[in-house]
């Protein structure tokens, strides 16, 4: 078996945040405005710590 294939990712992209979380890019950079998500710009990407998504959909955001 692959041991990488059971690693939880690190951040997602916009999309992934997206289809993981259920909510609407709008409202992914909404949160990211208020400040109640993190976002990371590594080049052109805007990254999602998954750390931050897990938190805000926990109700800790």
């Amino acid at each position: 078996m692959n041991p990488t294939a059971s690693l939880e990712p690190l951040a997602y992209s916009i999309k992934e945040a997206c289809r993981v979380s259920s909510l609407g890019r709008t409202r992914i950079y909404q949160l990211i405005g208020e400040g109640r998500l993190e976002a990371r710009r590594i080049g052109k990407r805007t990254l999602i710590p998954a750390a931050s998504l897990r938190a805000l959909v926990a109700g800790e955001g």
